[in-house]
């Protein structure tokens, strides 16, 4: 993972933190009432008019007979209910995500110093209730952390803060914002999004950092057979497949068999932590399109990464690509292959094989066909941006072929003068040209950068123009091994327990709060102690047995 930027201040404790009440049951408003659409589109004025409409009377009854249900015409459905907004006069700032962009944004705005009748009000909304650090998810898989320490709730990290936590997911969007077709002219008014629970929030600015998630419906076989690695679900999955695998094969005829499906930084990680977990009870085996691993990856990092990796024994398939996936077990030869894809049955159907075809992407290469109790993916991804409500085509937002938002130097989605995007949700490219990378790293830096140029925008200011900082890339490959490049100093690699050590202190340092780290940092401070303790034992146990 690459590693990430200086922190921003410490967070203000300004405010109390207040529960958010859920909204209502209106998941299916929109397609019951079609002419909410056109009102949506007049603006918020037009909102409180139509707030005010009610149902109609029922009709008259027939003669000799009971009265006809009641007809409601399409004119007078119920309208969502709105989101209040604790203060009718400041500035409303909608975050969407929760990630390192999201929070990152959100706290970044309580730092700043803000004229009173200034300092906006800030929702942030994402679809979990926690926050979750993905750079240590491979810790979750060794054991080395526990979940609360890389996943904690979103109301322990904004309890003292003034900002709201709406735990909701995005269904639609409608910019108003959008600049006049006859050159640009300044937007008094935001927006609406609307979310699954039926609630709609009205914003003066709003902020785009849904993520992204894995994409697995390139390759037959991989949307319903492969595990990704990107959530910490997703890392549950995984933990309770590995679980269930190791209390039901023993033996060296019945080794655990595990696939991973790309050797960037994410499928390296994954196949040194595995193949330390499993040892000799199972094989490891990396598949990747390129013809070496991490290509992107300084020449210090990737070198590590394959002395650990051929110490473990990880057979690394280098110059294919997958081209199907395919389940073998007794429900494929009765012809019922339909698999719910919940995670629980991927996870506890012990007897379930995969096998997988590669195809050679280099010539002199060979099909090979490999079987594995367990597949997981880390190639690809799609951003997480909402649909738009349907609108003139002014009014969309500029996507490019990944889906991602694209924006200025600014991060101002570009023709919404009121919109930021960053992290999968951007699309920006550095100054050379080259499109950023979807990194922790560059999310957490943009985090700064939008957090300061919405203060700007709001107390009419100059905004900053982003510049990227590469401060280096670092990478897990066990329990106490690590490497770190750091840019700085060129040439320079870290590793094994001096590159751990060093690792997980800058991911101390970056973690959200001043007290979230002060509780990890004990917490990693009395494991660390405990593991000192146990080593000097088994030490002297092995002296005085020898002598």
């Amino acid at each position: 993972m690459a590693f990430l930027a200086s922190s921003s201040a410490s967070v203000a404790a300004l405010l109390p933190f207040n529960r958010l009440f859920r909204g209502g049951n209106g998941k299916r408003w929109n397609r019951l009432y079609t002419g909410y659409s056109a009102r949506l589109r007049a603006g918020p004025s037009a909102l409180s008019s139509f707030r005010a409409s009610s149902f109609s009377s029922a009709a008259a009854g027939n003669a000799g007979g009971a009265p006809p249900l009641p007809e409601t015409s399409e004119a007078n459905k119920t309208p969502p209910p709105i989101y209040t907004w604790p203060n009718k006069k400041k500035p409303r700032v909608c975050i969407l995500g929760g990630g390192f962009g999201g929070l990152y944004t959100a706290l970044r705005l309580e730092s700043l110093l803000w004229p009173e009748d200034k300092k906006p009000q800030v929702l942030l909304v994402d679809q979990s209730e926690r926050f979750v650090f993905k750079p240590m998810l491979y810790e979750l898989l060794s054991g080395e952390v526990d979940a609360w320490e890389i996943a904690p709730r979103f109301s322990e990290l904004l309890a003292n803060t003034g900002v709201q936590f709406l735990q909701d997911k995005v269904k639609l969007l409608h910019p108003s914002d959008n600049w006049g077709m006859n050159g640009h002219k300044q937007s008094s008014s935001g927006g609406t999004v609307l979310l699954e629970s039926g609630l709609l929030v009205e914003y003066d600015w709003l902020v785009l950092a849904l993520g992204a998630e894995a994409k697995l419906d390139v390759v037959p076989g991989a949307l319903e057979f492969a595990l990704p690695f990107s959530t910490l679900e997703d890392a549950r999955r995984v933990d309770n497949k590995l679980r269930t695998l190791e209390r039901t094969k023993f033996g060296k005829d019945s080794l655990i068999r595990v696939a991973v499906v790309g050797c960037g930084y994410s499928g390296v990680e994954l196949a040194a932590t595995i193949s330390e977990r499993l040892q000799d009870r199972g094989i490891v085996q990396a598949i990747n399109v390129e013809t070496t691993i991490c290509p992107t990856a300084p020449a210090g990092n990737r070198e590590a990464a394959l002395k650990v990796l051929s110490s473990r024994k990880v057979q690394l398939l280098l110059g294919y690509f997958v081209r199907c996936i395919r389940r073998v077990n007794s429900m494929e030869a009765s012809g019922d292959a339909t698999v719910i894809r919940e995670g629980k049955n991927i996870a506890e159907c012990n007897s379930e094989k995969y096998v997988l075809e590669l195809q050679p992407a280099e010539k002199g290469l060979e099909i090979q066909i490999l079987e594995a109790d367990l597949v997981l993916w880390t190639v690809g991804s799609k951003a997480l941006l909402p649909e738009l409500e349907p609108c003139d085509k002014p009014r969309e937002l500029p996507l490019n072929a990944r889906g991602q938002a694209e924006t200025d130097e600014t991060l101002r989605v570009k023709g919404h003068p009121r919109i930021f995007a960053l992290g999968d949700s951007s699309s920006l490219r550095d100054s050379t040209g080259r499109l950023l990378p979807a990194t922790a790293q560059v999310a957490f830096q943009q985090a700064d950068f939008a957090g300061w140029n919405l203060w700007a925008a709001i107390n009419n200011r100059p905004l900053l123009p982003f510049r990227f900082q590469n401060l280096g890339e670092m990478m897990t490959l066990g329990r106490n091994d690590a490497a770190i490049s750091p840019s700085f100093i060129d040439g320079l690699t870290l590793e094994g327990p001096i590159g751990h050590a060093a690792r997980k202190l800058a991911y101390l340092i970056r973690l959200p709060t001043d007290e979230h780290r002060f509780k990890v940092g004990l917490s990693w401070f009395a494991k660390s102690a405990i593991d000192s303790v146990v080593s000097v034992q088994s030490t002297l146990t092995k002296v005085l047995s020898g002598s």
